[in-house]
């Protein structure tokens, strides 16, 4: 499993023109689901987002996580994370696990969030969107599991 993490003060995803996804403060989650991932797996991605320590405290030091300022995240699904461009000029997606198995861990990838209390919102699995985003600080981290 692998997300690009972005501490975010907007983001907002489109389908066909349409608004499906918008937060304010918070993270923008790209997530990619590899063949041999499970609910293990996701369950740690979940305590690593909620609880990672990128937001400012009192002393503008990062040290809050999501959970500590109450802020949202928006979840992508991102098959392309698992895009391997060593040889050639078209990327291998053979990494990425298959549609089915993906979009099941990215379901639940996205309850858990919410059952943290964390306002979570989505794209639509599998279709062509459009994501906007303000990073702050800029602050973008990668995380494999």
């Amino acid at each position: 499993m692998r997300a690009v993490v972005q501490r975010v003060s907007a983001a907002q995803v489109r389908v066909d023109g349409k608004v499906v996804g918008k937060i304010g403060d918070g993270l923008l989650i790209l997530l990619g689901v590899a063949p041999t991932d499970t609910e293990t797996e996701v369950a740690w991605m979940v305590e690593k987002c909620a609880g990672l320590r990128i937001f400012q405290d009192d002393e503008g030091k990062m040290n809050r996580s999501l959970e500590d300022t109450g802020g949202a995240a928006l979840v992508i699904s991102q098959f392309t994370l698992f895009g391997d461009c060593r040889k050639g000029k078209r990327p291998s997606f053979v990494g990425a696990a298959p549609p089915e198995m993906a979009e099941e861990l990215y379901e639940w990838f996205a309850a858990k969030m919410r059952e943290r209390g964390i306002q979570t919102e989505t794209g639509i699995f599998a279709a062509r969107m459009e994501v906007e985003l303000t990073n702050t600080g800029p602050v973008t981290l990668i995380i494999d599991k």
